[in-house]
Order: structure tokens, then sequence, then C-alpha cells
């Protein structure tokens, strides 16, 4: 017999886990820090743009009504789009904390303070640190045929920190080579 202590305990352990993923994450900073012109400018959403549609189900739906479709085929294909779908996750996330790392280094460099910069900046980064682990909670479950994943809101995150950098560097600081 199961003492009901148990799941509460689990259930607890499972969110400190949580939480010190969370807390290294935000804490991590990418040491390479590429801030060009040109880095800045090349920086765009488009480059995720075949992350959304890479999970799509009509792709699934589509392989199921093909003559011969065996559900092997559909564990072999999602498999292989999880992979990729996590490749992308990590250059996402790659980009987001340079950005961050780069914002971060605007505001040290600038001659007044900015305080609503730096709340935003930690308000998106949790929301981005906690939006990822979401994702690939998700995209766990995805593999194996039991929810969706959703990256807009990442993505969107993503964009509003870039847009934020873009409009801040070039009067705020020097390129850093």
């Amino acid at each position: 017999m199961i003492s009901p202590l148990i799941i509460p305990i689990v259930v607890l352990a499972m969110l400190a886990l949580a939480g010190a993923i969370l807390a290294h994450r935000l804490s991590s900073a990418d040491r390479s820090l590429p801030v060009t012109a040109e880095w800045i400018e090349e920086l765009s959403t488009e480059r995720y743009r075949p992350m959304m549609r890479l999970l799509d189900s009509a792709d699934i739906q589509f392989l199921r009504a093909q003559p011969g479709f065996a559900p092997r085929m559909e564990a072999s294909l999602r498999a292989q789009r999880t992979e990729i779908f996590r490749g992308y996750l990590q250059c996402l996330d790659a980009d987001f904390k340079r950005v961050c790392t780069a914002l971060k280094l605007v505001m040290a460099e600038s001659t007044s303070d900015r305080p609503d910069l730096a709340t935003i900046l930690i308000r998106q980064q949790v929301l981005f640190s906690s939006g990822l682990m979401a994702t690939h909670v998700r995209l766990f479950f995805y593999r194996w045929g039991i929810c969706t994943v959703d990256v807009k809101g990442l993505v969107e995150i993503f964009d509003g920190m870039r847009i934020e950098l873009r409009t801040l560097v070039p009067s705020a600081m020097p390129v850093c080579a």
C-alpha cells in the first residue's frame, strides 16, 4: 500500500528540481557573444519558421492515409521530427541567451539607468526559461503521440528581445567584436 505522503513528496521534489533547473538556466550566461552589427542584422525569427510547421499533425494525417501505412512509420517520423525540433530549440535558446547577454552589456555600458529594461529582461528570461522547459516536456509527449507542441510564444518572446536589442545597440554602445 502506498503511503498518502508519497505523492505530495514526489510532487514537491519535482517542483524543487524544476526550480533548480530554472535558476541554473537564468544564472548561466553564454560566454561567446558575437555582438556585431552583422550578427544583429542577421538575427531573425525567419530561421525558426520551419520549426513552426515541423510538428504539424497534417503530415502525420497524410502519412496515415497512404496505402501500406504502418504505425512504425508514424513512430519513425515522430522520432525524426522530434530530434530536428530539439536542434531548433537549442538554436533558439542560444540566440535568446546571446540577445539577453547583449542587452545586459548595453545596460551596463549605458550612461543612464534603465530599470524598466532590467525588469522586462528578467521577466522575459523567466517566461522564456519556463516556456522552454514546458516545451521540452510537451515534446517528450509528442514523440509518443500524446500531445502537440506550440512554440509561437517562445519565438515571440525571443523576437521582442531581439527588437529591443536592435533598437538599443546603435545608440547605446559601439559595436563589440
